[in-house]
Order: structure tokens, then sequence, then C-alpha cells
């Protein structure tokens, strides 16, 4: 009577096999890379217990990592490196938030990206405004990437309540009227759909 169950087991691994082939299929080639290449991050100090102060941050060990690290840091150094360190983790959160949404790319190059070459088409303007993108500001490039590495590491999300938009105060996009706000963080409104 055991052949039966063993046969059984060996249909549903087989089945299984399949959709997982399948399924690394259809990931973009980012994601598997990003799988099975093993990123080298600084836990932060009290990764638990963040208190969202400059002092605290000041305190954490300087940042370096891989290329998800690098596009995180760009994205917050060209979009909110003015910001408290409240804002700075805010518009990390939303980035992550949507590398988990099943929306937006599975990476966060990917996210950060999208729509890249089209001028004012992307998701961070940023990436296609025309401007060269250079880091003129050692300090806050410090600072950025800190944030960045904590996140990367897997700091709580509690911020902005799931967003994955936001703007900053001084713009009124007419895609706001259409989502739930969730948030506002210094000069940054965030949003949920």
């Amino acid at each position: 009577m055991a052949i039966p169950a063993q046969a059984e087991m060996n249909t549903t691994a087989k089945r299984l096999f399949l959709l997982e082939q399948s399924g690394l299929g259809k990931a973009g080639q980012s994601h598997l890379k990003n799988l099975v290449t093993p990123v080298s991050l600084s836990a932060p100090q009290g990764k638990g217990n963040i208190s969202y102060s400059q002092d605290w941050l000041a305190r954490q060990p300087r940042a370096t990592g891989g290329a998800e690290w690098r596009c995180l840091s760009e994205a917050l150094y060209f979009e909110a490196r003015g910001e408290t360190v409240k804002g700075l983790f805010g518009v990390a959160e939303v980035i992550l938030n949507r590398v988990d949404s099943g929306r937006y790319p599975n990476s966060v190059c990917d996210v950060i990206n999208q729509g890249t070459g089209r001028k004012y088409a992307c998701q961070f303007t940023y990436t296609c405004d025309g401007r060269p993108e250079e880091i003129h500001e050692p300090a806050s490039w410090e600072r950025v990437g800190k944030v960045a590495s904590i996140m990367l590491a897997g700091a709580p999300r509690n911020l902005t309540s799931g967003a994955t938009f936001y703007h900053t105060t001084a713009v009124n996009p007419r895609w706001a009227k259409k989502f739930q706000r969730t948030a506002k963080i210094g000069d940054h409104l965030f949003y949920s759909r």
C-alpha cells in the first residue's frame, strides 16, 4: 500500500518542480540575480528600535553594498536628501513596498528605473529629468547610504502604512486624488491605492 502513496508524492513533487521552473522562467534576470547573489550589508545597531533621529543615524556604521543598495541610496539622495531622517525612511518604505507589490518590478533598481528614458514618464523624476545624477554632498550621501542599508537589512516599515506613492508638498499631481493618503512626513505626502 505504500507504493501508491509514494507515487502520489512523486507526482506532486514533479508538479511543484514544474510550477517552480515556470515561475523562474517568468522572473526578471535582476530578480533572479538578487536571489542568488549575497548582499553584504552592515546590520544596524538596534535594528528593531529605530529612533529616526539624526543622532541615532549618525551612530550607525558607514554603509556600503551592492547594486540594490546603490540604487536605493541614489533614489534617497536625489529624491529626499533634504528631508528629516524619518522622511528618508518613509521614501525608502515606498520603494521597498513597490518591490513587494505585484504591480511593480521585483527589484529595487527595476522599481526605481521603471519608465526611465521617457521624459517625465518615469516613476522617480530624477531618472528622467534630463539632469546628470552627480553626487556633490558627501555627508548627505553617507546619511542616505545608512538608511538604504538599514532598510535593505529588514528594518520595520511602519511610517507610511504600506504607501506605494509619494510626492512633495510643492506639487499637486492629479493622481493623488485617486489614492488614499496614509501619511505626511516633512515635505512629502504618502499614498496607497
